[in-house]
């Protein structure tokens, strides 16, 4: 793995039931402060692919190294340490706890992390234009606003790798908008992004594209 690189993957495959294969021989890297999109039709593997890089899957064979560790040799705790402390992940659906307001939302993930700082917490949902809104529950948010708290309590620990499941796809022009101002502006700030999404326009905003078919870089 070269110093530059962040993610190295090197002959990554994955698969179901026996012989279907998610992904099949898998080989790319990705810089540090890299923006890469990956690409490819329902079913091309981005979404197993996108697990696997955020410890919530393992590999069938291959090496995966993040930040210089291996994650194949790592045990699942190891594996859910590793994600808390380096990995931020940003999901379609949310996944906010409903009886949270978008300001606790945060400090959860603080509190998984080492300790919950209210201060610090309220500044991370400002960066994202949510300051008027932090004692609200997500059903008193749009979806552009809880995908802003989900992106807030991404970023709330400084991870070294954000990872995004189809940042934008719940959301309209409006919000999407927003939503990939946000994350062009991290980009430039030295953030490494793996984005996973299907629209070619969103897609074509980060410096790379990385293109699956049929679990296959294409």
């Amino acid at each position: 793995m070269s110093a530059a690189s962040l993610i190295e993957l090197r002959d990554v495959s994955k698969y179901y039931d026996g012989n279907v294969a998610a992904l099949d021989h898998v080989n790319f890297e990705v810089a540090k402060g890299e923006w890469v999109s990956i690409m490819g039709p329902s079913g091309s593997g981005k979404t197993t692919l996108l697990n696997i890089l955020s410890c919530l899957d393992r590999p069938t064979s291959g090496s995966i190294t993040v930040a210089g560790m291996d994650l194949a040799e790592m045990t699942a705790a190891e594996l859910v340490r590793f994600r808390r402390e380096t990995i931020g992940l940003i999901f379609q659906q949310f996944h906010l706890i409903p009886y949270l307001s978008a300001l606790e939302n945060v400090m959860l993930a603080q509190y998984f992390h080492s300790m919950a700082d209210e201060a610090e917490a309220a500044d991370a949902l400002r960066r994202v234009g949510l300051e008027d809104r932090l004692r609200h529950l997500p059903s008193q948010l749009s979806g552009g606003e809880q995908q802003r708290v989900c992106i807030a309590r991404a970023l709330i620990n400084q991870p070294r790798l954000i990872l995004a499941d189809e940042p934008t796809g719940n959301l309209d022009h409006e919000n999407e908008e927003r939503v990939m101002s946000i994350l062009n502006d991290l980009h430039r700030e030295g953030n490494t992004l793996v984005m996973v999404t299907h629209d070619q326009e969103i897609g074509e905003m980060a410096q790379r594209i990385v293109r699956l078919k049929h679990g296959r870089v294409v």
